[in-house]
Parts: C-alpha cells; structure tokens; sequence
C-alpha cells in the first residue's frame, strides 16, 4: 500500500527505490532487536520521504506529515516521518533552519531506526558510517554536534550488536 501510495503522489522513481534501500536496510537494524514494531518501521521507512513528491528541500519531512495525514496514518508513522532527517534536528536548529519551532529529534526505536537507516543509504546504495560522516563534514555547516548523534545513534543501533559477534 505504501508504495502505491507513493506512485500516486507522483514521488520520483529514484526516491521510491531510495525508500525501499531504506526498508530494507531499517529491518535489518530493527532484526538486533527483539521489541521492535517491524508493521511499523515498513510504513515508516517506505513513507519517510513522501515529501519529496513536493520539495527536495530540509521541509520535506513537514510536507510528508501533512500527506500522510491525509491518508489517515497514526501519530508513531508520521514522527517516523517528522523525525528521519539525519540523525535528528533539534529545537534551535530547526528555527535556524526555518521549520516550525520544536525538536525533530527521533525518541522511539522504530524512528531511530528509520532514521539511521535512512543515514546508511546513500541514493539505493548501503554506505558506512564513515561515508556519513565526511558527506556532513562537507554538506552541514557546523556539522559537529549533528556529527555526534549520528555517531551515537550508530553505537547504540549498529555498533553494541557488532561488538557481540
């Protein structure tokens, strides 16, 4: 249904084909865990850039919220949505920024995961941390801090389960 929702809103084929790499890479992330909604991290992740049907720019996670709503998913699928960019924005980027005050930051694990997923897909190509990170360092202005919850989101996600191998 997700995808089909996507054709419908005239998303681009190589944003659906940039949602699936991201389906697929979030349920990978998601099989280290055992308490994870997977119905939930599917719609999410195939929907978290339904926005760029209408813009390619920092706003498309707001336009994605306002779509979805139209088509009636709950609050946990639309935060994934709000909350995927990067590794999330806070309350005083997001004004910097000029998106409607408040934190976009992902709180849940299923957005956590949607977002980093997100992060590790380059186009429908999986890349590494490392990838991420010097793409930021070149893209981001004062990249730092942004830098650092994706590092810590990467060690509590990908990294603590590496370690147990």
């Amino acid at each position: 249904m997700e995808i089909e929702l996507l054709e419908k809103e005239h998303t681009p084929e190589n944003v659906i084909d940039h949602c699936k790499a991201v389906y697929k890479k979030a349920m990978k992330i998601a099989a280290n865990f055992n308490d994870v909604d997977e119905d939930l991290i599917r719609k999410g992740a195939l929907l978290h850039d339904i926005g760029r049907s209408r813009t390619h720019g920092i706003t498309h996670a707001v336009e994605g919220v306002k779509i979805a709503e139209r088509y009636g998913y709950d609050d946990d699928v639309l935060n994934i949505i709000e909350r995927h960019i990067g590794a999330g924005i806070t309350e005083s980027e997001a004004e910097k920024l000029g998106l409607p005050k408040k934190s976009y930051v992902p709180q849940t694990l299923e957005e956590k995961i949607v977002a980093h997923a997100d992060n590790l897909v380059s186009g429908s190509r999986e890349v590494d941390i490392d990838f991420v990170i010097e793409k930021w360092k070149r893209t981001i202005e004062d990249s730092d801090d942004n830098i650092e919850r994706l590092i810590k989101l990467d060690n509590e996600l990908i990294k603590a389960f590496e370690e147990k191998q």
